[in-house]
């Protein structure tokens, strides 16, 4: 039996706060709230019967991604502590990618993904963002009303990144609907893992044979010499990641512009950039909400906590924006109040130009094709999917005035 300090705490028989129940996706603030109380680290439940450490305070996760001596990204000794059945796996069980790899491997894999993604040109990026949203906007347009979630936000990343990663527009429902269930850690995150894996071990085998000008293609001939094996969990990795969250961040922010008319009028007349709103919502309702998963490499005492192996320790993006939402509303603004959303430290997410690119592409062409977007519900009452992951509505239904499909634009600007 594990002797603890008796200076520190050990929440080993404490009832840990549930993320996985129904109500933290439709009040996450109560439940940040109870993980805050505990001190900067809470004690919480990822799935039933998988429980983690939440980290609620920014100089404690500031600590986390900072100290690859005492934190690892490599779940595998975890892995043997989980029955295999369980929701949450497939978010977190181990493959040879940049997410889950430490020292040298993690260099060579993070250096591919960003060697790649240099290759896209901003101005290349954008075009394919524009196109995207002008087949959305005809698909939608004559129809006067749409929901910007089913309709616009997550098939359009399907579009950009089917479009990035070789594959036909016919494609984005199957990566929709894989990624979609694997996300929520739900009753059917093992089939939303098994799908999103097929479709994925698809596309490495086509681009094997038939290489072109796309990401997969330019992994698998990258002078690393990566293996198969390992391009296959690359674009596990970087199509989900690029995907589902940015789908997520649009969506969120559109919410967040569309349910302040005074904030929307000066978006849509250029007086305030778009990119407000979007750090807005990294602040407060970031679109991966609790996904910055570490383990200690053994026990160890961490800001008052004492620490076991083998459990995840999990930087809560979320609670540190509510945690900072309520000190600034109590006058105690931190020195430094920006978000970490984005990751710090060596796992720092590579490719945040390009996600701030498209969100921000897509909202002003969406506004500009469809100037007079009201909801039609109240910001309150929209509803949000469940899962400990993330922060994602179900849907967000406007109306418009109804707009006649376009004839393509030679220059992609809208009439």
């Amino acid at each position: 039996m594990t002797t603890y300090p008796p200076d520190r705490h050990d929440f080993s028989r404490s009832a840990p706060v549930r993320l996985w129940e129904d109500g933290f996706a439709s009040d996450p603030h109560r439940y940040y709230a109870a993980l805050s109380a505990q001190g900067p680290i809470g004690w919480a439940e990822l799935a039933p019967g998988v429980p983690a450490y939440l980290v609620t305070d920014r100089r404690a996760a500031l600590d986390v991604l900072h100290d690859e001596e005492t934190f690892s990204h490599d779940p595998r000794a975890w892995e043997g502590t989980v029955p295999a059945d369980s929701p949450v796996l497939g978010m977190m069980r181990w493959r040879p990618n940049a997410l889950f790899a430490d020292g040298a491997a993690h260099v060579r894999y993070r250096t591919t993904l960003i060697d790649v993604f240099d290759l896209v040109e901003p101005h290349d990026l954008r075009a394919r963002v524009h196109r995207a949203v002008r087949l959305l906007v005809d698909r939608i347009g004559p129809h006067g009303g749409a929901d910007l979630v089913a309709d616009f936000s997550r098939p359009l990343m399907a579009l950009v990144f089917n479009d990035l990663f070789g594959l036909p527009d016919s494609a984005g429902d199957r990566l929709e609907a894989g990624l979609g269930k694997m996300m929520e850690g739900g009753a059917q995150a093992a089939e939303g893992e098994a799908e999103y894996g097929r479709y994925v071990l698809e596309l490495i085998a086509a681009k094997a044979e038939r290489p072109g000008d796309d990401l997969p293609s330019r992994l698998l001939g990258h002078p690393a010499g990566l293996t198969g094996e390992e391009v296959t969990w690359q674009v596990f990795l970087t199509l989900g990641a690029g995907y589902e969250p940015t789908a997520n961040l649009l969506s969120n922010t559109l919410s967040r512009i569309l349910g302040n008319p005074l904030y929307y009028s000066t978006l849509t007349s250029g007086a305030r950039p778009v990119m407000d709103a979007v750090v807005e919502v990294l602040h407060h309702e970031t679109p991966l909400s609790n996904y910055g998963i570490y383990y200690a490499r053994r026990p160890v005492s961490f800001h008052g906590v004492w620490l076991r192996d083998a459990v995840p320790v999990v930087v809560s993006y979320g609670a540190l924006g509510v945690r900072a939402e309520l000190e600034a509303t109590a006058g105690r603004l931190p020195n430094d109040a920006s978000h970490l959303s984005w990751g710090a430290g060596s796992h720092a997410c590579p490719v945040k130009q390009h996600t701030l690119l498209i969100v921000t592409e897509a909202i002003e062409r969406l506004t500009q094709w469809l100037p007079d977007l009201d909801p039609v519900l109240p910001r309150e009452r929209l509803t949000w999917r469940p899962g400990p992951f993330h922060r994602s509505l179900t849907a967000l239904p406007v109306r418009f005035s109804p707009r006649a499909a376009d004839r393509p634009h030679r220059s992609g600007v809208p009439s």
